[in-house]
């Protein structure tokens, strides 16, 4: 049975007990939603991905690295009446001069729909310069991050482990941890990760069991067999980023966007 196959079996088997979620529904399908991150809703699969990891509307969620709040859109409004969601970034006290800036982007973004992003809390999460000041430790229900690993890994090991046990710090027990995050194949050396933006599951799986966490399920809900991972400019090359611009552009665009990991996580 191949890899693909055989993976979505087991993903049915964690994620059988599911059920539709009409508020999570409301909120993909939200008109305050940005229409260019609409159109990645068939590549990124908000819907099955946020369900598969279990989360609820009452919830407090931690979302590690918004970027440019592709995630935040839905996860704001589906939490903002009975929930708590904390936006883990950069923030305006930041001891460093960019990061504030960014913050102040970031937050201006927010204050343009108060509507929907007005309950949204931040907090401070700076991988860089070891700053994991993002929820009071065991007040988290769930903790997500959305291909972001690879950002990361290039500070080391040992920080890495640092920034894993502050989000295993940060949960209550029985709290989740959702990892999206591009995927190399595990053929590959380890040493292209950093370069390529694609991380070996069995590396992510591997740091997250030696901070604490138990691997509850793995799905193939976000894979694509059509990406080799072995791209010029990495997986920048894919859409919607296209680093190569006008080369080679309609292979990339019939790839589509990368083959990704999608791993639940619990704290015992």
């Amino acid at each position: 049975m191949k890899r693909y196959v055989l993976a979505a079996v087991l993903a049915c088997g964690f994620a059988g007990a599911a059920i539709a979620d009409e508020a999570l529904k409301a909120a993909i399908a939200s008109g305050a939603r940005t229409p260019a991150n609409v159109q990645r809703d068939a590549a990124r699969h908000p819907y099955e991905t946020l369900n598969y990891f279990g989360i609820k509307p009452d919830m407090t969620v931690v979302e590690l690295a918004p970027g440019g709040g592709w995630y935040t859109e839905i996860l704001a409004p589906y939490l903002r009446d009975k929930g708590k969601l904390i936006a883990a970034g950069n923030t305006p006290n930041s001891a460093s001069e960019a990061v504030r800036r960014n913050a102040t982007r970031f937050q201006e973004r927010l204050n343009a729909k108060p509507e929907v992003f007005g309950k949204v809390q931040l907090g401070a999460f700076e991988p860089q310069n070891s700053v994991y000041n993002f929820a009071p430790k065991g007040s988290a229900d769930m903790v997500l991050t959305f291909r972001n690993i690879h950002n990361w890994a290039e500070f080391g090991d040992e920080n890495m482990k640092k920034l894993f046990t502050s989000v295993y710090d940060s949960l209550k027990p029985g709290g989740v941890f959702g990892v999206v995050e591009h995927r190399l194949p595990a053929s590959r050396p380890a040493s292209e990760q950093t370069s390529s933006g694609y991380m070996h599951e069995a590396y992510v799986i591997k740091l997250a069991e030696s901070v604490g966490f138990k691997l509850a399920g793995k799905s193939e809900i976000n894979a694509n067999p059509k990406d080799k991972a072995n791209h010029k400019g990495g997986v920048w090359a894919l859409p919607p980023t296209f680093t190569n611009k006008d080369e080679d552009r309609a292979k990339y665009a019939a790839i589509g966007e990368s083959d990704r990991m999608t791993l639940k996580f619990v704290k015992q």
